[in-house]
């Protein structure tokens, strides 16, 4: 996967990932945005102006689609790194909702993969 960040060419600003990011946390659910404005009791119409950038997210409705999409409301705001590829976000954020202890067992494959590549390199 190339550092370019989820498919996009360019650098997005962090309104146009707020956008992207909740119609596509709506969309891998498999959810109509007429579901979503039902659970956040607005127009459905006004779910789309969200997504679209033509309406503003109240920091409550954010936390409510946070709750309904079951992702953390940071996922939705964090900046994005410069310079990390967007594989290595996601096992980031992947990784930040592991147990401890799984995290444990990621962090001792990852050395694993580490040393192994090392080896198949030539190098001890």
């Amino acid at each position: 996967m190339s550092d370019v960040k989820m498919g996009f060419a360019g650098p997005e600003n962090e309104k146009e990932r707020l956008q992207r990011k909740l119609k596509e946390a709506r969309e891998y659910l498999g959810m109509s945005q007429a579901k979503v404005a039902e659970f956040l009791q607005i127009q459905r119409s006004a779910v789309s102006e969200i997504e679209s950038g033509k309406r503003a997210i109240s920091a409550l409705e954010l936390r409510q689609l946070a709750r309904l999409y079951q992702k953390p409301t940071s996922w939705f705001t964090d900046e994005v790194v410069e310079g990390v590829p967007a594989d290595v976000e996601f096992l980031a954020r992947t990784a930040t909702e592991l147990s401890q202890t799984d995290r444990g067992e990621l962090q001792k494959f990852a050395e694993f993969l580490k040393a192994k590549s090392k080896v198949g390199d030539g190098n001890p």
